[in-house]
């Protein structure tokens, strides 16, 4: 494309040449400053007419706001519904966690005044289902009261905790108990003689044979039958080589006519734990363990706590009771 300029008839005439680039390149240039200027005037025009209430203008413009508001509110109550819904979920987790959580408290041996006694727990008569937030589609959610009810279920949390540990530490103290409880057999074997009344094998006379009798032979291992500490290790009149253990709350456990005593008084000892081993000496007529389990000072029948009778604290008061 060629552009012939000239002024007069003896001027010499100008040619320009325009290729479709350049001619394409040209056109750009004029049209972005073009469109600038119109959105900077329409811009410009429509803050104007906003500002000062133009009839048509102002409502176009007030028009887009509320659309653009509406599309807004709508967005976020469509969030804070979904967000009232999964809160509304996490509650009923909640309220059946706490549930569980009193259930299994009550099978730990916890009172219900104990849980009351944790801060922030309810009073007994008080309460009630939790509801959920979204109740209809109509919902009138606000962030407000999300924040209401996740408070609620953080309270709730802190509670279950605390329960949670209380019940772990009830049932921690059990476990200790059942440990101090003689339930394990001193010796592996089977028992000779029994608790009761037996014909003494040195008198001939009806007495009362105060503990179990587990025959075997010298040397045999006796472990002790449950935790605890070395009361005494040494020579007996009658008993021989006799260890005593206690395991606390009033509970003794003799083992009696051994040949070896591998305690000393003051040990710790833990269950199973070799102890010492089975000989005759003191009142004996051959080797075996005479094994004792006291209450209070009173021998009871140690069968009852390795038949897994002897449960904390119940089977030592009742028998601390029957010896009174």
């Amino acid at each position: 494309m060629q552009i012939l300029i000239t002024s007069s008839a003896s001027a010499r005439t100008r040619v320009m040449q325009f290729t479709p680039w350049s001619l394409g390149l040209a056109l750009l240039a004029l049209a972005v400053p073009m469109m600038l200027a119109s959105l900077a005037l329409y811009h410009a025009v429509v803050l104007k007419a906003a500002h000062e209430h133009w009839p048509i203008i102002s409502e176009a413009v007030r028009f887009v706001e509320r659309q653009e508001l509406a599309q807004r509110d709508r967005y976020m109550r469509e969030n804070l519904d979904a967000m009232a819904q999964k809160v509304g979920e996490m509650q009923a987790r909640m309220l059946q966690l706490e549930a569980v959580s009193e259930r299994v408290a009550g099978m730990a041996g916890i009172k219900p005044d104990e849980l009351k006694h944790i801060e922030g727990a309810p009073a007994q008569a008080s309460g009630g289902p939790l509801v959920a937030l979204r109740q209809s589609t109509a919902s009138s959610t606000t962030v407000a009261d999300l924040n209401a009810q996740v408070a609620t279920m953080t309270s709730l949390s802190e509670r279950n905790a605390d329960v949670f540990t209380l019940i772990e530490s009830h049932l921690f103290e059990k476990r200790l108990e059942a440990l101090m409880i003689p339930s394990s057999a001193p010796v592996d074997g089977p028992v000779g003689s029994g608790f009761g009344f037996r014909t003494d094998p040195f008198t001939h006379g009806s007495a009362l044979h105060t503990g179990l009798d587990f025959p075997a032979d010298i040397g045999t291992p006796i472990m002790a039958a449950a935790g605890g500490v070395v009361l005494s290790a040494g020579p007996h009149p009658q008993y021989g080589q006799l260890v005593e253990l206690d395991h606390g709350n009033g509970l003794v456990t003799r083992y009696a006519h051994t040949s070896k005593m591998l305690v000393h008084q003051g040990d710790l000892v833990k269950r199973g734990q070799k102890i010492a081993e089975v000989g005759t000496t003191g009142r004996s007529t051959g080797p075996h363990l005479h094994f004792e389990v006291l209450v209070e000072g009173v021998q009871q029948n140690p069968a009852k706590f390795l038949a897994g009778q002897g449960k904390a604290p119940a089977t030592v008061a009742q028998a601390s009771n029957r010896a009174r």
